[in-house]
């Protein structure tokens, strides 16, 4: 049996061998509501409220090389049917890893906090207002080429320059109730994106949508009477045409324009999936989010990347306003025929964030008497919900509907959809469950 001299030798001896960057903590996500799905990295891991045991040293720095460390960033997906998606930048660093005798040990990351919360917001009151596109090429000879300075001065007050925790870039308007596009590289981890306005004022940001497969993101202002900018028909662009670049590059001045024409357009695999416009209009870190337009004043892409090689210049792309449009539908079903763009005159007769309820975008329709439960799932799972028309999540999910009778439809790639009329009643609870076929 060992003496008492030889206890505190035995008990330092332990906390050696298993330091406390060793022992296991919790990390928390909770949101409101609960029962929201978790993925971490991209692989679901849990529900709402969730709890994982991670090693400590994933928390908390350690000074030993038995500890355990996080070798990369971890970020949170949260989603439930009929809100809009969260994601959340769990970890810092890098940090490197040194160790007691000074030798560098490689670089780690650590979890911000053990517990994080996110309050999700109502698609339905998230994405209010209406967006503005061409629908065909028909409608073209309808608005007239501008001269370069009018096109600049139209356009300009519907860019904004958004701002994260360590990274920064453009966007622009495409309703007037806020709604913000942006890159998802730019949006991606961050809650909230700090926003400046073109005339100087500053508004917060929040993430309400990041598109899993393409380079898109939305965020959303409060206020209303917002200038906007209108989608051009992407198949109606030209090689040849001339197109302008509104934005924010780096170590340049803000709400700068570039001029190039449009070098291509089509398939490039090197660039991400989507139809992707070349483009000679020089694009810069901090251009990217912000919009390509034609001649019109129409956003015809997303200015995304600049191609960076040995020996190559003057070559940028943006994703085509076709890809924006799918993301877009997905929220805004009815698509706004194209209209007068807004004026820095008339942004400045009615000041962004003011309230206008005579305005056609705002959304007044009566709110209606109580709420039934639909719990929705299907075989297989992952189906698109449409409610009315409207992007409601994928399967399984649980909404909340207005009482009434509802078009609920589902659809999933390679499958035949599946379509039903319900009506829901107040306080009710019903459950569907769709076998979707697979289609011939």
């Amino acid at each position: 049996m060992a003496s008492r001299s030889e206890l505190p030798l035995c008990a330092a001896f332990l906390l050696l061998a298993c330091p406390a960057s060793a022992l296991a903590d919790k990390l928390q996500i909770t949101s409101t509501p609960s029962g929201a799905t978790v993925e971490l990295d991209g692989v679901a891991a849990g529900t709402t409220p969730f709890e994982k045991d991670f090693p400590g040293g994933y928390f908390h720095k350690t000074r030993t090389s038995l500890g355990a460390r996080l070798e990369h960033p971890m970020v949170a997906r949260i989603s439930l049917g009929g809100y809009a998606t969260r994601e959340l930048t769990l970890t810092e660093g890098p940090m490197n890893w040194i160790s007691l005798n000074g030798r560098n040990r490689g670089e780690y990351w650590l979890f911000k906090a053990s517990h994080f919360h996110v309050d999700l917001a109502l698609l339905s009151e998230t994405f209010t207002g209406g967006v503005t596109a061409k629908v065909s090429e028909a409608s073209a000879g309808l608005q007239p080429a501008l001269t370069l300075e009018e096109l600049v001065r139209q356009t300009k007050p519907a860019v904004v320059y958004l701002k994260g925790l360590d990274k920064a870039g453009s966007g622009f308007f495409v309703t007037s109730t806020g709604v913000i596009v942006t890159n998802a590289h730019l949006a991606r981890g961050e809650e909230t994106l700090l926003t400046l306005l073109s005339t100087g004022q500053q508004l917060e940001a929040k993430v309400v949508y990041i598109d899993a497969d393409l380079d898109i993101a939305l965020a959303k202002v409060a206020g209303e009477n917002f200038p906007r900018l209108a989608l051009g028909d992407a198949a109606g662009v030209r090689q040849g045409e001339t197109v302008l670049a509104i934005g924010n590059p780096g170590d340049a001045m803000l709400f700068s324009v570039t001029k190039g024409i449009v070098s291509a357009v089509g398939k490039f695999a090197n660039a991400g999936p989507g139809t992707w416009i070349q483009t000679d209009a020089p694009i810069n870190p901090g251009n990217s989010g912000g919009p390509l337009l034609n001649s019109r004043g129409e956003v015809i892409g997303v200015n995304t990347q600049k191609l960076i090689r040995k020996g190559v210049t003057g070559i940028g792309f943006a994703l085509s306003s076709s890809d924006l449009l799918e993301v877009l539908h997905r929220f805004y079903p009815k698509i706004i025929p194209p209209a007068e763009i807004p004026t820095q005159a008339a942004a400045e007769q009615t000041p962004a964030g003011s309230s206008d309820t005579s305005t056609p975008s705002s959304t007044s329709s009566p709110v209606p008497e109580g709420f039934g439960t639909v719990v929705l799932s299907s075989e297989p799972d992952g189906a698109e919900i449409f409610i009315d028309d409207k992007f409601h999540g994928n399967t399984p999910a649980t909404l909340k509907l207005p009482a009434g009778s509802h078009a609920i439809l589902l659809k999933l790639p390679g499958h035949t959809d599946w379509l039903r009329t319900l009506e829901v009643l107040k306080s009710s609870k019903v459950s569907l469950k769709a076998a979707l076929d697979p289609a011939r």
